[in-house]
């Protein structure tokens, strides 16, 4: 088992929601609205003029878990997404054990 971690830009989050849904091998997922501080680059195209006043990105952070052989084709269909699915980033933790409480 994987854990699959994006953050993307908050305006993203209904696409991106979309697509997650039509893969099959995603059976659910979290969103976590967070903040983006640190330098903000001009040719950011995601950046507003509200984003540079107050010098921080809305963002969203999705939680996925995946099997291990599931991993690869979800990246690629958010690569081949248009608009790159939020253009954001991502980090697969591997995940020992899970459950229901």
């Amino acid at each position: 088992m994987k854990k699959l971690t994006l953050i993307v830009h908050a305006d993203s989050q209904q696409n991106l929601a979309d697509l997650l849904r039509s893969q099959p091998s995603v059976t659910g997922f979290t969103f976590t609205h967070v903040e983006g501080h640190g330098a903000q680059g001009e040719r950011d195209a995601f950046l507003s003029p509200r984003d540079l006043v107050v010098g921080y990105v809305p963002h969203v952070r999705v939680d996925l878990l995946l099997k291990d052989a599931d991993v690869k084709p979800v990246l690629a269909a958010l690569r081949a997404a248009p608009g790159g699915a939020g253009s954001g980033v991502y980090w697969i933790t591997p995940i020992d054990d899970q459950g229901r409480l």
